[in-house]
């Protein structure tokens, strides 16, 4: 590792705003991510929504998942979050009961940078992470 990117690594990133469901509830979503799923979301057509979730599976156990899907598909004991970013239209995101119990309360945030950019997950639940982010373990 150089001093350089050893510094870069030390440094604190400012702390983004983040926004919850219209309730109070659901996963907080930085502002950067917010701007890249109020994109996302349009681009999808009417009546999608973003189901976030775990599965079993990836390098610790368990890996994100995060699809767009209809709203037809919502099951009956999904939860649903009503996100409102401002100057977009709100948008909905749901999750299943069984993968809240590992996700509520994590961070989800967007970073556009070359190397590790897209979604990432940051979880107060996981004990254990994997180098890429993308899985866990609780």
């Amino acid at each position: 590792m150089t001093s350089e990117s050893a510094t870069s690594t030390a440094t604190a990133e400012p702390a983004q705003a983040t926004h919850t469901g219209r309730d109070g509830k659901g996963i907080l979503i930085t502002e950067s991510a917010m701007k890249q799923l109020a994109t996302l979301i349009p681009a999808q057509g009417d009546g999608k929504v973003l189901r976030v979730g775990v599965r079993s599976g990836g390098c610790s156990g368990m890996s994100y998942t995060m699809d767009f899907i209809d709203a037809s598909e919502i099951q009956g004991d999904d939860e649903r979050y009503i996100y409102e970013p401002d100057g977009s239209p709100s948008f909905t995101v749901v999750s299943d009961p069984k993968s809240l119990l590992y996700i509520y309360g994590m961070q989800l945030d967007f970073s556009s940078a070359l190397i590790g950019g897209g979604f990432n997950f940051t979880n107060p639940n996981a004990t254990q992470t994997c180098g890429c982010g993308s899985s866990f373990a609780v």
